[in-house]
């Protein structure tokens, strides 16, 4: 049950009435799913075809271990981008409109080494209710070696956050196979909810799942292939390294950068907000017109988009978004946007130095509100 309810403003909204009947229109107009097309099932397929073929090159034997370190980063960029493109739709639903299709789908997840169950939890309904909102959002708590928001507690060591913070962030897969899942399990409060239940079969597919994934990354690569130990573990970091780093970033340039707010509720726990508003003023896009990293990150880049439409895969982002932004525009709404990926990390590191700073600054009272 939620430790204190957070309740969002119910009132008429014009932009919210324009940007359901812009979505609606352009399906209707286009004949389109919702779901995934044929382009969706082929980046699928290319994406772990070329991830576990990465993974047949290195346990063949056959090639150097210069070239095996090569495949293994190529499996960490698989990964990340597996767990973008695929697992991301699926467990939201969005992938198919059959839902065995989405779960089976959504275990390329737990296959990866994450749990699916968790993140829905965690990601479905906590961040995408509570976005940046401090102290509820599990997002704005990775580590508490970063300080993502202004209400966060702030130690010495954060003035150097925009340093040290890609360096975390490499670290995130392994800290994500290794430890966050069981963390999040063994805690009786998660993000609103207090003293959270989770059924046996979850606890049951956590463990085979783990299981399964430490077996075909670390027990199959040792028992088949002549190398070292230290060979193998050189090898075992660069592929979560490359993952972790590349997950970390993405995820992060949708709301900690310069622009998105962090509202905090009143005593009662309600938000000034109607819900879709609120996500407008909590999430920013960026490169919207980089083609090629929104077909490998999913269309994360689109990050209004799927927080608005969580439910339609992210292969549509690109076309919602000027529908959006109209709407956005007429209404007087924010709509932030960095224009390339560079720019949306500038920001970050930017957002990050600034958040890493004494607290009674003027910047961090602003964005308290």
């Amino acid at each position: 049950m939620p430790a204190k309810r957070i309740r969002f403003a119910k009132r008429e909204e014009r932009f919210i009435e324009e940007v359901k009947d812009g979505v609606a229109r352009y399906f209707e107009d286009s004949g389109l799913s919702r779901h995934a097309d044929a382009g969706m099932v082929l980046k699928t397929v290319i994406l772990l075809a070329g991830t576990f073929g990465a993974y047949g090159a290195i346990l063949s034997g056959r090639f150097s271990l210069w070239a095996m370190l090569g495949f293994a980063v190529l499996m960490g960029v698989g990964m990340a981008g597996i767990g973008f493109s695929i697992a991301h739709d699926a467990l939201h639903g969005a992938y198919s409109s059959r839902p065995w299709v989405n779960r089976v789908l959504g275990f390329s997840f737990d296959i990866m080494g994450a749990n699916g169950y968790m993140w829905k939890i965690t990601h479905n309904v906590i961040h995408h209710t509570y976005t940046n909102i401090q102290g509820v959002d599990e997002d704005l708590t990775v580590s508490p070696l970063l300080r993502l928001s202004p209400a966060a507690p702030r130690y010495a060591f954060h003035r150097f956050q925009h340093i040290y913070c890609y360096l975390a962030y490499a670290l995130a897969t392994l800290n994500w196979v290794f430890a966050k899942d069981y963390q999040q399990f063994m805690k009786k409060d998660i993000g609103p909810y207090i003293n959270k239940k989770h059924p046996p079969v979850e606890i049951f597919n956590l463990v085979w799942t783990k299981l399964l994934h430490y077996g075909y990354t670390i027990v199959v690569p040792l028992i088949v292939l002549d190398i070292r130990w230290w060979q193998f573990a050189i090898g075992f970091l660069a592929m979560h390294l490359t993952a972790g780093l590349i997950m970390g970033v993405v995820f992060q340039l949708a709301h900690v950068v310069e622009g998105p707010e962090y509202p905090v509720p009143d005593a009662a726990g309600n938000m000034d907000s109607v819900w879709l508003v609120h996500e407008m003023h909590t999430t920013a896009d960026f490169a919207q017109s980089n083609r090629l990293l929104s077909w490998y990150i999913g269309g994360l880049n689109f990050q209004i988009e799927h927080h608005l439409f969580p439910q339609v895969c992210s292969i549509h982002y690109p076309a919602l978004a000027p529908i959006v932004r109209q709407a956005a525009e007429r209404n007087g709404v924010p709509y932030i946007c960095n224009p390339t990926l560079l720019a949306a990390i500038h920001s970050h590191t930017t957002m990050l130095r600034r958040l890493g700073q004494p607290a009674a600054t003027p910047l961090h009272a602003a964005l308290a509100h």
